[in-house]
């Protein structure tokens, strides 16, 4: 699926979407999952429709034993060990932002 054609909204749906169908090819129902998990009912409903908090998805992907996918969703960024010979064993705790990157020649200043 190629989630750059989707809105926000679609991606939250397409997401909620893919819960509800775990959830259902381990046949529990929505209240055995609040039950489980000691979230609302309200809770599991607004998860499956797009609409549930970070913490919430990360309770029931503990619960459903799909917690393991979230490594192939944000997967650990790596630093090469060209870079970290660069850095000298820091680890970046920050973003350079605009100062360090290069203005075109036409912009560059006197």
């Amino acid at each position: 699926m190629d989630f750059y054609t989707l809105s926000d909204k679609g991606i939250e749906k397409e997401c909620g979407h893919r819960i509800k169908s775990l959830r259902l090819r381990k046949n529990i129902t929505q209240k055995e999952v609040a039950g489980l998990t000691r979230l609302s009912l309200n809770a599991i409903k607004s998860l499956e429709s797009g609409r549930g908090k970070l913490s919430t998805l990360i309770v029931v992907l503990r619960e459903l034993g799909a917690l393991d996918h979230l490594d192939s969703f944000i997967p650990e960024i790596s630093v090469s060990p060209m870079q970290l010979a660069k850095m000298q064993g820091k680890v970046r705790e920050r973003a350079s932002g605009e100062r360090l990157k290069e203005k075109p020649e036409n912009e560059r200043e006197w």
